[in-house]
């Protein structure tokens, strides 16, 4: 496969190119297919990978870069499948193999630094440059059990939060997350620069399945409907109908972090709601004592936890959203009317 360009590439018309673009001193090279329609329109970025073993997104982007043509796109779409290829070589779940460090912690990175950050320095510089969207895809890494969900940005212009607030309610999951962060993360800090953009959630456990590919590759194409790069389409109506889901719109996420290391024995699942003050989990040590306690501080959802039996220190043991009565009420009629 070829070295390319991104600014080259993009001045093209009904075209679809792959190639590799080339990253730092390391001469790292990413995986990338550029689209360009055939009318001029806005540029959406769809990257997967951001963690390495969360296989969903990536094969979801892969999915998209297969199927997407010229002839449907007004404007152009971006697709990095895969953007920490060396961890996904050496499977270092979450984490670049060279250096050890979380991409979405070290945005906008620096191109005299580790090797995660002078990719997340090329990716800002080369990439955020050239783009009007974006659309991150993960799922739960190796150790992660979550519940299907999308972030929206939450620290960005009161416009770029609207925007990725519609774009976050075509996505068919029940929980949209509005972050509070700025920076650190890719869409984090894309919103910062004035990028309408979200970061979807959907798989557990670094597993992957077709039906949550689809559901992923059918949210994207939701996703660029409304923005117009791709035609409105009759079946896009008929999936958003069959979609009975609710919405809840969570303004206050709450990660509860490790104190100790030790064994996690959770007592809910993820998309299972908590009154305030109610027992989340437990860590325990390889004696059966409990070593601490997890309570919800609010009532909530539970978004997302430790799957593993091991938990380390200092990292999120559970992470759940602050919901309103009003909230916990439908969520809890949903959940009835599922089982």
């Amino acid at each position: 496969m070829k070295r390319i360009r991104l600014k080259d590439e993009l001045k093209n018309k009904n075209t679809k190119i792959q190639g590799l673009l080339t990253v730092g001193r390391e001469d790292v090279l990413l995986p990338v297919t550029v689209i360009c329609g055939k009318e001029e329109g806005k540029t959406v970025l769809v990257t997967g990978g951001i963690h390495n073993a969360e296989y969903v997104g990536i094969q979801a982007a892969i999915t998209l870069a297969e199927a997407l043509v010229p002839a449907e796109i007004t404007g152009r779409i971006v697709i990095l499948p895969l953007v920490n290829t060396t961890g996904f070589e050496h499977r270092t779940m979450s984490l670049v193999y060279e250096d050890g460090k979380n991409l979405n912690r070290e945005f906008p990175g620096n191109p005299d630094g580790t090797l995660a950050q002078q990719i997340c320095y090329f990716i800002e510089k080369e990439v955020f440059s050239e783009i009007d969207y974006y659309i991150d895809l993960h799922c739960g890494d190796g150790f992660e059990a979550l519940a299907p969900y999308v972030y929206c940005q939450g620290k960005a212009s009161e416009e770029v939060c609207r925007m990725s607030e519609q774009m976050a309610r075509q996505v068919q999951v029940p929980y949209i997350v509005q972050s509070q962060s700025g920076t650190g993360g890719a869409y984090n800090y894309a919103g910062a620069l004035g990028i309408p953009g979200i970061l979807l959630e959907r798989g557990n456990m670094a597993c992957w399945s077709p039906e949550e590919v689809e559901a992923d590759v059918q949210d994207v194409k939701r996703i660029l409907r409304l923005l117009e790069v791709l035609p409105e389409a009759q079946e896009a109506s008929e999936t958003v109908k069959k979609n009975t889901s609710p919405k809840v719109l969570i303004t206050e996420a709450i990660y509860q972090g490790a104190e100790k290391a030790g064994c996690w024995y959770p007592r809910f699942k993820p998309g299972q709601t908590a009154e305030k003050g109610e027992i989340l989990g437990e860590i325990r040590d390889y004696f059966g004592q409990v070593l601490e306690v997890h309570r919800a501080s609010e009532t909530c959802v539970i978004l997302y936890q430790i799957g593993s039996l091991t938990v380390q220190k200092q990292e999120t043991v559970i992470a759940y959203g602050k919901i309103c009565e009003e909230q916990l009420e439908l969520l809890t009629k949903a959940q009835e009317e599922d089982r």
